[in-house]
């Protein structure tokens, strides 16, 4: 691959609910906490770092969640960055608690989710969410009930857009019965298709899909080949391949490291040409 022009303005713009418009390639603030996703990073100053290394380079679209750390993403993004850039879009979730290291119970109860929505704003320093979604549907509370919790909020002014996240087709139908949803945020990367249908609908009805876990398969022959040919790295290929995909993908690659998030960035100039889509398609 020849020198990339570090920006993430080179993977081109989406538009969020109509009315936000951010780079295509955004970050994912999960991993700027410790291990297991629990308490403080080992180096707090390099994860800041990493967060302001990415508005630097042009990334206007930061995800977390008060589940991070927990607590933890959210208060260092707004000690790295506040006050915020004008064009910068974060979006956060509730849902779920911490009860330890690896560990993410349930708790998508109306009043948990308004009450996880305030602690959002305050941490985050903000008097409205841009874009709240939904953590994971709650196998124990109806999930018309906590996507009603993010209307009410949305009502009030606290959340500007709802999106929902970790969802089939029949929940997204089903919130989309109450609610005006901008995003979905699952799983999808070139090993993990499960959510193609959804992606489909996404692109169909204006809605932006956010693939969580988007380098995770970053390994295989295919894969390997296709990097080689553009002298770039396998990471930097399935993140091309993301956003070669459907033109409402939005990558949120995460890590704590400045030098990870730079390598990751370069995939924004990285074109893929049409045979090795389809290759890597049908990897």
């Amino acid at each position: 691959m020849q020198k990339a022009v570090l920006s993430a303005a080179q993977a081109g713009t989406i538009d969020i609910g109509g009315d936000l418009t951010v780079n295509r390639l955004g970050f994912g603030a999960m991993r700027i906490t410790g291990p297991g996703i629990w308490g403080e990073p080992a180096d707090p100053e390099e994860a800041k770092a990493v967060l302001r290394r990415a508005v630097e380079l042009g990334t206007n679209f930061i995800d977390t969640a008060d589940s991070y750390g927990p607590e933890v993403s959210e208060t260092l993004i707004a000690e790295a960055l506040f006050p915020y850039p004008a064009d910068l879009v974060i979006a956060t979730k509730g849902g779920l608690l911490r009860t330890g290291p690896d560990q993410w119970p349930h708790d998508a109860r109306p009043e948990h989710l308004k009450a996880a929505c305030e602690g959002s704003l305050r941490r985050l320093r903000l008097e409205q969410i841009p874009l709240y979604h939904l953590h994971r549907p709650d196998p124990v509370v109806p999930y018309e009930e906590s996507v009603g919790a993010l209307v009410e909020l949305q009502r009030e002014g606290k959340i500007r857009h709802i999106g929902v996240s970790n969802v089939d087709m029949r929940q997204l139908d089903l919130a989309r019965q109450s609610a005006s949803v901008a995003s979905v945020e699952n799983r999808y990367n070139v090993g993990d298709r499960a959510s193609e249908e959804l992606i489909d609908v996404c692109e169909r009805d204006g809605m932006a899909f956010l693939p969580w876990a988007p380098i995770h398969a970053s390994t295989g022959d295919e894969v390997n080949a296709v990097a080689k040919r553009h002298d770039a790295t396998a990471r930097q290929v399935v993140l091309a391949w993301l956003l070669a995909r459907s033109p409402v993908m939005l990558p949120i690659p995460g890590t704590g490291s400045v030098a990870h998030f730079e390598d990751n960035v370069a995939a924004a100039s990285l074109r893929l040409d049409p045979t090795e889509i389809e290759a890597l398609t049908h990897t």
